[in-house]
């Protein structure tokens, strides 16, 4: 089986003059934790996950102790943290993503995606063609296609 049988084709993405606010908004509007940046050609430039975002905030420790005092305590009365939370919503995402995508081509083995996916410790897999976006495999894709004749 190959990747072009077990990929989705809608995939969410992100241009890569986006910011960081924009793929928040992508999150919460699709409820998915990672999305590939492309350029105006839809070629995967990048990709950003929670992770990712996470691992940011992570290196602003006061942000993370702010934003829980912020939320718990005040709601809405500190401006300067305010004002640091939408300097973090207007990053450009590619200050944050990953440049260095793992990827696949349609034609990849559903063996080696497995292989991929489990050795990287990634959730999703972009599959492109001719170095063109065309579509995304999760590790669920991954396992639902392997064990759907048996079950």
């Amino acid at each position: 089986m190959k990747a072009h049988e077990i990929m989705i084709t809608q995939v969410y993405t992100v241009r890569e003059s986006d910011t960081v606010r924009a793929v928040i908004k992508n999150f919460i509007d699709h409820r998915i934790s990672g999305l590939p940046v492309v350029n105006e050609k839809n070629e995967i430039i990048a990709y950003v996950s929670d992770g990712d975002i996470m691992r940011y905030i992570g290196k602003h420790e006061n942000l993370v102790a702010d934003f829980f005092y912020y939320v718990a305590v005040i709601k809405g009365d500190d401006e300067e943290f305010e004002d640091r939370v939408q300097k973090i919503l207007d990053l450009n995402i590619l200050s944050i993503a990953q440049k260095k995508v793992i990827k696949v081509s349609e034609d990849e083995e559903i063996e080696n995606i497995a292989a991929i996916l489990a050795k990287r410790h990634i959730k999703k897999l972009p599959v492109e063609h001719n170095g063109v976006l065309i579509g995304i495999i999760s590790r669920g894709d991954v396992i639902r296609n392997c064990f759907k004749s048996i079950l």
